[in-house]
């Protein structure tokens, strides 16, 4: 650790190891547990852990908040900090760090997180020291501390009739972009769809781009929740928790009818028995890594970096650009709680926005000379054009 006596830590020699691990336990009360480096669970993190569960987070969220806590934590062990004897100085470091090096133990040392992971781990960090100052067993004061001049809580007098305020609770939290979601386009995605090489993967392919649902989600649909005959779906909701029947098409439950009968016989076929499977021996549920492992390798065929939750937004900005489809059903299918997020899926593509003003100027120099918005030669005297094209007068 190199520390001045003001706090001035000189991190661009600072080597943070990709030490510890976040372990998933296949243990329902704590599904995943951080360790450190001789595997000792780290007690304070699975203080907070708990706590998460029992505000009914799910064990994917519990994921997620572990990942960035290990982050923190092996930044500590680099700087030789105490998780409780953390300051202010440590927090800035570590928000300074996180923004800048690459990613610790990557092949490619310029791989930097993502702006959106670290806005969600300077959050992460100031609720977990929150919940420890709560208890009393943390710092007593909390290392990531709301942004100067704010008082109170954030959107505290917020009026319900009108949109919430985008604003910034914590002091080092980089100010992120809201980007336009990601879509397939038809003819990539018929070029993905033909790459897909079992029928299982293409049914699930299939009912991810026409339900609109998360991928695990789906994924934890048990053979009771398809129901072709209504052409429906049940998927347990990400953040209520709430069963949700969601429409397919058609051609989704072919497929699904098809990898059924490929698996006749070789995997448990019961009401509560999951629905996919792994397709080689032995035959595990499919979980999500391995889902978004397939589809990664069927997108990398086509040079494209298609994502597994890109096909969550395909379906979304589909059923958002259809006239006859209200954009309250749309909501209704995706599970936003708020009418704003799905308000994203109206904006056109980049690639529609080209190819649109493009359009848009073929149709102008095709308009006749001498019209209202004719093309830039109308109105100008030849010997002006030939002056600013170089030519030599007629």
């Amino acid at each position: 650790m190199i520390n001045g006596g003001d706090g001035a830590r000189d991190l661009s020699s600072l080597r943070v190891l990709r030490c510890g691990a976040l372990e998933a336990t296949g243990d329902l009360f704590e599904p995943y547990q951080v360790v450190d480096v001789d595997g000792v669970v780290v007690a304070p993190v699975a203080a907070y852990l708990r706590d998460l569960q029992a505000c009914g987070r799910p064990a994917a969220t519990q994921r997620s908040y572990a990942m960035d806590l290990l982050r923190w934590f092996r930044f500590l062990w680099a700087v030789e900090v105490g998780w409780d004897q953390a300051t202010r100085v440590e927090a800035r470091d570590f928000c300074c760090w996180i923004q800048l090096a690459g990613k610790p133990g990557g092949l490619a040392p310029d791989v930097r997180y993502a702006p959106a992971t670290v806005a969600h781990c300077e959050t992460v960090l100031r609720g977990f020291y929150g919940f420890h100052l709560e208890a009393g067993t943390g710092p007593m004061v909390n290392p990531f501390p709301l942004a100067r001049g704010r008082r109170g809580r954030a959107n505290a007098h917020h009026n319900p009739m009108d949109p919430f305020r985008a604003e910034r609770a914590g002091r080092y939290r980089p100010k992120t972009l809201r980007r336009i979601p990601r879509q397939i386009p038809d003819e990539k995605f018929g070029e993905l769809f033909a790459r897909l090489g079992s029928h299982r993967d293409r049914e699930l392919v299939a009912f991810w781009v026409s339900t609109g649902a998360r991928a695990a989600e789906l994924l934890g649909a048990r053979r009771a929740d398809a129901d072709p005959g209504q052409q429906l779906i049940t998927v347990i909701r990400k953040g209520t928790r709430a069963l949700q029947p969601l429409p397919a098409s058609p051609d989704a439950f072919v497929w699904l009818r098809l990898y059924q009968q490929q698996m006749h016989g070789l995997v448990p076929a019961g009401p509560d028995d999951p629905l996919w499977w792994t397709l080689r021996r032995p035959f595990r549920p499919l979980t999500y890594h391995a889902a978004r492992a397939m589809f990664t390798r069927a997108g990398a065929a086509l040079g494209g970096r298609w994502r597994l939750h890109d096909l969550r937004h395909t379906a979304a900005y589909r059923m958002a650009r259809d006239p006859a489809m209200p954009l309250t059903d749309v909501q209704w299918v995706l599970g936003h709680a708020h009418l704003s997020t799905t308000q994203l899926y109206t904006t056109a593509p980049e690639q529609d926005v080209i190819a649109a003003v493009v359009a848009h100027h073929a149709r102008r120099q095709e308009q006749p000379a001498g019209q209202e918005g004719a093309g830039a030669a109308a109105g100008y005297r030849p010997e002006s054009l030939n002056v600013l094209f170089g030519q030599e007068p007629g």
